[in-house]
Formats: structure tokens, C-alpha cells, sequence
């Protein structure tokens, strides 16, 4: 292998591919974002929230990627191969059709292989010749530390302070000072392999050849097809509800039982604005809703995973009157998460700040309680029962909603314009002790029941009697003002009141006019209710499911199937979904979003149960 330096390579085509423009790859500790060029533009190792070392998506000179393309101009078509987590990227040339065959081998944590991150980029000519160009530019820590570059035997090591990975391939490498390159053309049933592993002391770099190569992309397919065999969907939407299942689990932390809410950090809300926040984090609330969507699938593991993740990093804390749980977590657990800006990376599309950590942590959040209960009744329900010490846990939270539930907080949407008494976070603290009741119930487990079913009580009157605006004819977005919010579709989804109560049709007659465009649905309006921030937003996905879910339960069933027809041509080529949806359809905020795949799943499978 030549190590000669080599004229600057310019990437083709646009600085940034549109976020939509991508597939996600993983390993059930972090996952790369591998781009309809070829490109992988986003990928941290060895977990989902550590330093990335590709990240051009956020900054196409500083981040640092893995090119890998055809050479000369080409049409491109992605992929997943069927039922599984293994993505291909198809290039049609004028000679030829080629394709990059991306994964990432889910690796038990058996003897050498516990420490062991690989991702395998693995190129395949299936018709006439077609040459490739690859380039591999890492740049660690965001880009903010240096590396260098030596070869050891066939092995190419970029080595920073803190980080050193290991490529090996199958065709010559050219070697700079801080990146390798190659030029290779393939002719029909040839193949090419790339390996990028994380290396250090526990892990020494090793080769992948073609066998070798083989072997794990029929493991890792195998893996995937033998997990996604456990749903119990039928329905009529199955390819984009397993879709959805799929990238639920790619965003699971294997070693914790962890669930992210999205595997990226600071895409943008809005293109120029200043909603970039980092996803890469445990929220109580959005996993407790994944662990639902999954249980609703037949996926027990999952749950039990985030049950023990549950018990062994998040149990309530005895902090005299302090809430009891943050409303997010690191992926180990961890409770400090600071939020800083990195200045020196110019953002998606120019979209600064780009953000780490996130200062939502130390927020008030009350509706938390609720979507944790609720996902621990049903795992109680479908899955197993709870042991004793759950329960003791789930006894302390309740105790503290029934004294705590009238407090103003942050709410749902994490406003950083000052706390108000948001009607979703009293509904959902009456979730909250509403199915603790049923659960002592259905169990007998000891409770002081009396006081719950007070504390019950009393959430119910005040959302019905300070809750409805007789202005608006509808429920509102907090105690005293005018403004809807789309959080509200919950409300018979949570089945605190009947889909067909006259003040929910009222309120749902109201949501339509006022936040739903084409079934997109805003999760309010930040003119008539200020949220701190800067700048517009686009539809909120899981909003647009929610109300989906909430016309089938009005009886509005054909409304609610064109709904949701229409939501699915928002989703990319490959069924994936951010945050948000802008004006024009194109996908905002981080990608993919678990929210969003959760939603979907649900939306679906009531939709199904409707239409029998």
C-alpha cells in the first residue's frame, strides 16, 4: 500500500443532501446515516451520544465522512434488504450497475466482541463494469480534535487522543496525512470490501475479506429477519409498520435497555433558525411511548429491557419536594447532561447552533408520569407482571403526583417561555394515577387508595372546569387561555374522556380548523402562544398520527384513513421520518425520530381494528 499524499478530493453534487436524502444503519449502540450519494455523514462511536467521527451533515467541510460512489455520473436508488436493518445504495452508470451493501454486525457481548463496533461497507458490481471512488476522512470529536494517519501491515489507523479506528479493504489504499482514498473498478460479480472498527486495547484491529464479509451480512441479515418474526401485525399497512418497528429497535441501546429519542444531534426545525437540539438521549416520556408502540407489536424484549433500564438507573429519588425523575437520561443512566454550542461546525445547511447535550434536563415535566405509568400497567398487562420493588417505586411516583400535579411546568413541548399549567400535564398526571389504580386493582397490590382515587378526582374537575375555554368551544393548551394545542388529541386516546363526548368533538372540530393542513398537523401556534424561541416550525409528525387515532375514535373513519394515506407519502424513500414536515413536505429535525415511528404504528394498528 502507497502511502502518497494526493490532490484534495471535491465531493460531487450538493454541500448537503436534504435529510430526507438518507438511511440509517446500526448496531443497537449507535447507527450511521448513509446518504442516497453513497455517502455515510453522520456516525459516533462507539455510542449513539458519543463525539461523532463523520458528521458533515452538520458540516460538509469540518465533519468528516466516507465517501463511497461510482465514479462517473450515475442514477441512485436505496434500499433495505427485505425485513431487515441492511441497507443497499444502487448506482445505474451508463456501463454498468453497482451497489454499497451497508451494516453494521450486531455483535453479542461474548468473550473478545464486547468492545467491538464494525461497520462494513461492502461494494458489489451486479451488471457490466463500474468504477468506484472512495474516500475515508475522519474528524474526531466533532471535528474539534486532530488525528493522524499510519499503516500497519494492510490495516489504515486514524488515531486521535481519545478514539482510534481501524480500515481495512479489500482494494490498494492511497494514504495523506489524515486520509485514505481509493480508485477501483468492478466488473460483473465482483466485489470490494471496506471495514471501519473501533480499536483499542481490549479490541485489535483485524481484517475483513470477501469471505468474511459474506458471513456477516448473512449474520446480520439473519438477526434482523429473526427478530422482526416476532410481530403480530397483519394489517394492511405492514411494510411501513415493521418499517417503523425496525428503526424502534435500531434506536435501543443494547447494554442498557435504553430507547432514544433520535440518534442526531441540532438538524434543523427550520433551515436558518435556531430549534437544533440534541436527541441523543433517554426521554422517560418518548420511550415509555416506544415501549408501548412495541408491546402493541408483541415485542416484549424491548420492554423488558427498559424495565430493567427503568429499575436499575432511573428509580425516584428521595430529594425533599423535587420531582422524583428527570424527563431525560443518558444513555447510561447518567443525570448531567449540559447543554454548549460548537461554534467552529456551521450547522446543516448553515443551520446554527449545532448543539450537544441538552438543558431540557432540568425541566419540570409533569406529563412524564403519565406515559411511564401507563407503559409499566401495560407491560404489566401484555408482557409480565412487575416485581415488588417496581411497584414500590411506581407507589412513590403517584404519591408525589397526588401532591404535585397542580404545579406550572414546562410542559410537553419544553418551552423555554416560562412555565404555565398546561392542560396535557394534568392529563397526564391523571394517567398517571388513574392506571396505578387499576394496576393495584387488577393485582392486588397495596396502595392507599382512597387518596389516589381523591387526587384522581380532583385532576378530572379542574381540567373540565378551567380546561374548557366556552370562547373557543374547545379545550385549551393551558388553565386561563385561548390557545389549542395539538397535545390535546391525547385526551381520548388516554381515555380520560369518551372519543364522542360532545366538548371533545367540539375540541376536535376546533383543532381541525385551527392546526391541521392536508392531515399535517402544528403542534401549536408560537405567535399566539410565544415558546422563547426564534423562527417557525414545521407540522409535528406525531401530532398528525395522534390525529389520525383520534378520528377512528370518532367514528370518522374514512377522514381518518385519508389522513393517514396521506401522512405516509411525507415519509422518505425509505419509510423513515423526522420531527417535522415543512411547508413544502420536506422532512425538519432530527432523523429519524422515535416519536414519530411510534405514532405511526399505533395510528395504524387502530385504524386496522376500525376498518376490521
Amino acid at each position: 500500500m502507497a502511502e502518497t499524499p494526493f490532490a484534495e478530493y471535491t465531493r460531487p453534487g450538493p454541500r448537503y443532501l436534504p435529510i430526507a436524502e438518507h438511511g440509517l444503519i446500526g448496531d443497537l449502540r449507535s447507527v450511521a446515516l448513509v446518504g442516497t450519494n453513497g455517502t455515510i455523514d453522520w456516525y459516533c462511536c462507539p455510542s449513539f451520544d458519543s463525539p461523532s467521527v463523520f458528521a458533515a451533515v452538520l458540516d460538509a467541510e469540518r465533519g468528516g465522512s466516507f465517501e463511497l460512489a461510482a465514479a462517473v455520473p450515475a442514477r441512485t436508488k436505496q434500499f433495505y434488504f427485505p425485513d431487515t436493518n441492511v441497507l443497499i445504495t444502487r448506482f445505474f452508470t451508463e456501463d454498468g450497475v453497482g451497489e454499497v451493501q451497508d451494516f453494521m454486525p450486531v455483535t453479542t457481548d461474548g468473550p473478545g466482541e464486547a468492545g467491538r463496533h464494525r461497520l462494513i461497507r461492502r461494494v458489489v458490481c451486479v451488471r457490466g463494469t463500474v468504477p468506484f471512488r472512495a474516500q475515508i476522512a475522519p474528524r474526531f470529536d466533532y471535528g474539534a480534535v486532530p488525528h493522524t494517519l499510519r499503516t500497519v501491515g494492510g490495516t489504515v489507523l486514524f488515531e486521535s487522543a481519545e478514539r482510534s479506528l481501524a480500515l481495512t479493504s479489500t482494494v490498494t489504499l492511497e494514504c495523506d496525512a489524515r486520509d485514505a482514498r481509493a480508485d477501483f473498478k468492478l466488473g460483473e460479480g465482483e466485489t470490494a470490501v471496506f471495514a471501519l472498527d473501533q480499536v483499542g486495547e481490549a479490541v485489535a484491529p483485524r481484517g475483513c475479506a470477501r469471505m468474511e464479509a459474506e458471513h456477516e451480512f448473512n449474520a446480520t441479515v439473519a438477526y434482523w429477519r429473526h427478530w422482526l418474526h416476532q410481530s403480530r401485525y397483519r394489517g394492511r399497512w405492514r411494510e411501513m409498520v415493521h418499517r417503523s418497528a425496525l428503526t424502534l429497535k435500531l434506536l435501543t441501546y443494547a447494554p442498557t435497555g435504553a430507547i432514544v429519542a433520535a440518534p442526531t444531534t441540532s438538524l434543523p426545525e427550520q433551515l436558518g433558525g435556531e430549534r437544533n437540539w440534541d436527541y441523543r438521549y433517554v426521554w422517560v416520556r418518548d420511550a415509555a411511548f416506544a415501549v408501548y408502540a412495541l408491546l402493541r407489536l408483541g415485542f416484549t424484549g424491548e420492554a423488558e429491557a427498559f424495565m430493567r433500564f427503568l429499575t436499575t438507573h432511573v428509580s425516584p429519588c428521595d430529594a425533599d419536594g423535587a420531582a422524583p425523575l428527570q424527563i431525560m437520561y443518558g444513555i447510561d443512566g447518567r443525570t448531567e447532561l449540559p447543554e454548549r454550542e460548537l461554534p467552529h461546525l456551521e450547522g446543516h445547511q448553515g443551520s446554527a447552533p449545532v448543539r450537544v447535550g441538552n438543558a431540557a434536563a432540568d425541566q419540570l415535566q409533569l406529563d412524564i408520569y403519565g406515559a411511564l405509568i401507563d407503559s409499566i400497567y401495560l407491560y404489566d398487562k401484555w408482557a409480565q407482571p412487575i416485581s415488588s420493588e417496581q411497584w414500590d417505586n411506581v407507589c412513590q411516583l403517584v404519591d408525589w403526583v397526588c401532591f404535585h400535579w397542580d404545579q406550572p411546568d414546562e410542559g410537553v413541548w419544553e418551552t423555554r417561555g416560562g412555565r404555565k399549567n398546561f392542560l396535557y400535564s394534568r392529563l397526564m398526571c391523571w394517567v398517571a394515577i388513574e392506571r396505578a389504580i387499576r394496576l393495584a386493582n387488577r393485582r392486588g397490590l397495596p396502595a392507599d387508595l382512597p387518596r389516589w382515587g381523591q387526587a384522581r378526582d380532583t385532576i378530572y374537575r379542574r381540567i373540565m372546569d378551567r380546561g374548557w375555554s366556552q370562547r373557543r368551544g374547545a379545550f385549551v393548551q393551558y388553565e386561563g387561555g385561548d390557545v389549542l394545542d395539538a397535545s390535546l388529541l391525547m385526551m381520548p386516546l388516554a381515555k380520560f374522556v369518551a372519543p364522542t363526548d360532545p366538548k371533545w368533538l367540539s375540541t376536535l372540530d376546533a383543532l381541525g380548523e385551527d392546526l391541521v393542513s392536508d392531515s399535517l398537523v402544528y403542534r401549536y401556534d408560537p405567535q399566539a402562544s410565544p415558546d422563547g424561541l426564534r423562527g417557525d416550525e414545521g407540522t409535528f409528525s406525531i401530532c398528525s398520527f395522534w390525529y389520525v387515532e383520534a378520528l377512528v375514535r370518532a367514528g370518522r373513519v374514512d377522514e381518518a384513513r385519508l389522513a393517514f394515506e396521506k401522512m405516509l407519502t411525507y415519509a422518505n424513500h425509505l419509510g423513515l421520518y423526522a420531527e417535522e414536515i415543512g411547508r413544502t413536505g420536506e422532512q425538519q429535525g432530527n432523523f429519524p425520530q422515535a416519536f414519530t415511528h411510534l405514532s405511526l404504528i399505533s395510528a395504524a394498528f387502530n385504524l386496522d381494528r376500525a376498518l376490521g
